[in-house]
């Protein structure tokens, strides 16, 4: 009982970190129906502002509450810029071609930024690529064990500090967007736009600005994500995105893409059977099985678990 209490643990503090940045997925399918591939990436970006914002304080300053609230923001910021860039530049020109253009522009923005940052640039002291050396992040929340069950030195049950913050972090994100989502105006047309861009725009809704403040904020909790995946596992590297970019993507699709709390259910899914995987069988089947389990359920539910399907005239 106690080792099913300790992977259920590991597996909401694992699936809470794909939420985030499935949330990304959901909301910019919901918007333009495009699976932008390069989200995860965006994510990978925000891992390396933050080790740079954490380097740039010093080990004194961003270990305190201000410097990791700062750390955050700093990734937030960045990424949500990286976000409207991506969607101005790549995706808005294409907004009226067919899909496939879009979704191969995706791809290839995709590989331009996790390639890219492996290149080696910088001018006199200051670093603007880092280089494709995988690097440790800076321990700004220092790991300890905040409830520790049975035999201190073979514990039945243990709690990190790091999986409490993550998951009230990630909580708290998500309920700022469901709140955004449904209780604001920007939220209302987003919706709009989200059920036909055409008609919300001769309506008088600033369609281009709702598209770009959705991928800002998407990849703004796809940097809080980052950090948080920094924090627990610590080693960062230009192609980390795509491994947890896809796992996040294969969450939002299980929940329903597309549907907000479906992302999240779907996030939290995937994290406890990547969790029992592992603890009951062996680490090398993870993600053979977390794609075998997409794959199982949309054979049942091709929409989704909270998806709806829905008639499309041709």
């Amino acid at each position: 009982m106690a080792e099913l209490v300790q992977h259920i643990i590991n597996g909401v503090a694992a699936g809470t970190i794909y939420a985030l940045v499935a949330l990304g997925y959901t909301m910019v399918y919901g918007v333009l129906k495009l699976i932008n591939f390069a989200h995860g990436d965006v994510m990978m970006v925000g891992c390396y502002a933050g080790y740079a914002s954490a380097h740039t304080m010093g080990r004194e300053h961003s270990t305190s509450f201000l410097g990791v609230t700062v750390v955050f923001l700093v990734a937030m910021g960045m990424c949500a810029l990286i976000g409207f860039l991506v969607e101005r530049f790549a995706y808005r020109p294409l907004r009226e071609k067919p899909r496939l253009v879009a979704l191969i522009t995706a791809i290839g923005v995709s590989f331009a930024i996790s390639y890219g940052f492996q290149l080696k640039l910088g001018v006199g002291a200051l670093t603007i690529l880092p280089g494709a050396s995988p690097r440790a992040f800076p321990e700004v929340i220092t790991p300890s064990d905040w409830l520790v069950v049975g035999d201190p030195s073979y514990p039945d049950i243990v709690l990190r500090n790091t999986q409490v913050i993550s998951v009230l972090i990630a909580v708290a994100l998500m309920a700022a967007l469901q709140v955004l989502v449904f209780r604001s105006r920007f939220g209302v047309a987003m919706r709009a736009v989200s059920f036909d861009h055409r008609t919300s725009a001769l309506m008088g809704i600033p369609v281009d600005r709702v598209i770009a403040l959705t991928f800002m904020l998407g990849s703004a909790l796809a940097a809080g994500a980052g950090i948080l995946y920094a924090i627990k596992d610590t080693r960062i590297e230009p192609l980390m995105g795509t491994q947890v970019g896809l796992k996040a993507f294969v969450a939002a699709v299980i929940g329903g893409i597309g549907h907000v709390p479906g992302a999240l259910v779907g996030a939290l899914l995937l994290g406890l059977v990547e969790e029992f995987v592992v603890g009951y069988g062996s680490s090398t089947w993870r993600d053979a099985v977390a794609f075998g389990f997409l794959i199982v359920v949309l054979l049942f539910k091709p929409e989704g678990l909270f998806g709806r399907v829905t008639a499309e005239k041709v």
